[in-house]
């Protein structure tokens, strides 16, 4: 059997970092690590080839040569994936597809036009695809009730990829979230609970990228790194410690963790031990009520700014997700996210539109409300919503582009640099030749012609320039690299479409 696996191109979003990958000479962030680990699934005797449409262009060629195209794809991917199944079309070519964009709730996308389709997780469920596959009886969809034990999942077919396209490799050591936001669909994919690998199976795939010469950063992909604490710091963080110590830190870490990672000193403290100097956290709105709403109950009735600078002290970069169009959102939420982006340091803010993904909470509850409108991107940095929200469409349009066009500006953008630099204090160990990189060298003389020279907000990267090497002279690299992503990210919201308001008007009047 011949498989090409192919990762459908995402559209240039303020998370594809393009515009500042140029920098560093990488085509994408992240290699697609769902079909690198579906395809250790698959029998050892098969032919593979994995194409991933962000690092490279899917030929005719490479459909001819397939029996079978498995796709994986978010959301966001959806126009590339259309392209893709078009394409297997004409040449007769069966797909197997997968994948968050692959799954109930979004049938209308067009399921009927592809051969297999595996709903919800790979692990217990390819193996039947498989089987019938052989017997010449597979089935159009499978799916399971029950959620597999990932300590049967394999590591990754890293083999597949060319490493050196990707600024970060992944990893995963955890799925699900023991929290019930109203707008997360994360829990209806993976569940509230939390299903962990064990320390041997982390370490070998540490060991598997180490051996295969991978240097540099390294996420890990879990919807929340510390959905199970005692585990964390009981079994798995001692262990990757030691590993760590014993190659002398070849790797530098990052994840995604809820807010309350601030109550736990001794958390933190293994987790900058381990490595990591990194962590994505939904902060979602200052406003109190608008946080009620949504049942984020690890930010409610807490001082977020005070957290987010805890974190800060103990040494990580806090980048943070926030969220505008909740009911319960003033006329003043706009200022306020500024404010609150603005004091908190967070420098990699990113700033979306409400969205309600099919199987909800907040879908089911805005459908009784007759709320729903058609479509809905995937993509939370588009403007683009799928519902008519309470402070009506155009205020939220505005105030949601006011914001960008505010944080993301020259000024504001490089002062939040200084703001975090001045609380960050780094417990970075990494050693040696990874980093002294003639990448990053040519990373810096570009940012100072493009930001420096050519850019119209070309003084305030001076400034930052100077006063770093100045201040905060073991953070100029840090520094140099939040001002590239700057650039990527000033670049995406001057391109923000956020559909015409006649348009929307069209839409709210034919849903009442």
């Amino acid at each position: 059997m011949k498989v090409l696996l192919v990762y459908p191109k995402y559209p240039n979003t303020f998370w594809s970092f393009k515009h500042a990958l140029r920098f560093i000479s990488k085509k994408a962030v992240f290699a697609p690590l769902g079909l690198l680990t579906v395809a250790a699934m698959l029998p050892d005797e098969w032919q593979k080839k994995l194409v991933d449409m962000n690092t490279t262009t899917l030929t005719d060629k490479d459909l001819k040569w397939a029996d079978y195209v498995f796709i994986s794809a978010m959301v966001v991917q959806q126009d590339s994936a259309k392209e893709v199944i078009n394409r297997c079309k004409e040449f007769g070519t069966k797909i197997v597809a997968g994948g968050p964009l692959f799954s109930t709730g979004y049938e209308e996308f067009g399921f009927d036009d592809i051969d297999h389709l595996i709903f919800n997780e790979a692990e217990n469920i390819l193996p039947l695809f498989l089987e019938d596959l052989e017997t010449g009886c597979a089935k159009h969809i499978y799916t399971a009730k029950e959620r597999p034990d990932i300590t049967k999942s394999p590591a990754p077919l890293w083999s597949l990829i060319k490493k050196k396209n990707y600024q970060s490799m992944s990893i995963q050591y955890s799925r699900g979230c023991p929290f019930n936001c109203e707008f997360c669909d994360i829990i209806v994919m993976n569940g509230h609970i939390p299903r962990t690998k064990d320390k041997n199976q982390i370490l070998a795939e540490l060991d598997t990228l180490y051996n295969q010469g991978w240097r540099g950063s390294l996420f890990f992909v879990d919807d929340n790194f510390i959905g199970n604490k005692r585990k964390l710091k009981s079994e798995i963080l001692p262990a990757v410690i030691e590993w760590m110590e014993e190659k002398k830190h070849p790797f530098a870490l990052f994840t995604e963790a809820s807010i309350n990672l601030a109550d736990d000193e001794e958390l933190m403290h293994l987790m900058t031990e381990a490595g990591f100097d990194n962590v994505f956290v939904g902060i979602e709105s200052p406003n109190e009520e608008s946080l009620v709403e949504c049942n984020k109950i690890p930010n409610e009735n807490r001082d977020l700014l005070a957290s987010v600078k805890k974190i800060q002290n103990h040494g990580f970069q806090v980048q943070g997700g926030f969220i505008v169009g909740f009911d319960s959102d003033p006329l003043s939420i706009f200022k306020s996210q500024i404010s609150f982006i603005q004091k908190s340091g967070i420098v990699t803010a990113m700033v979306g539109v409400l969205m309600a993904p099919p199987e909800t909470r907040l879908y089911k509850r805005l459908k009784k409300e007759n709320r729903l409108l058609p479509g809905g991107t995937g993509d939370n940095t588009d403007g683009s919503t799928n519902f008519i929200p309470k402070m009506g469409r155009e205020t939220l349009a505005d105030g949601y582009k006011h914001i960008l066009n505010t944080i993301y500006a020259p000024k504001p953008y490089y002062e939040r640099v200084k703001t975090f630099l001045k609380e960050y204090k780094p417990k970075n160990k990494r050693k040696g030749k990874g980093n002294i990189n003639p990448r990053y060298i040519g990373a810096l003389i570009k940012s100072m012609w493009v930001l420096g020279i050519k850019e119209k907000g070309r003084w305030y990267y001076w400034r930052l320039f100077v006063w770093t090497l100045l201040r905060k002279p073991k953070s100029f690299p840090l520094s140099i690299t939040f001002a590239i992503q700057g650039f990527h990210l000033r670049k995406v919201a001057k391109k923000i479409h956020v559909p015409p308001i006649e348009d929307i008007h069209e839409l709210e009047q034919a849903k009442t």
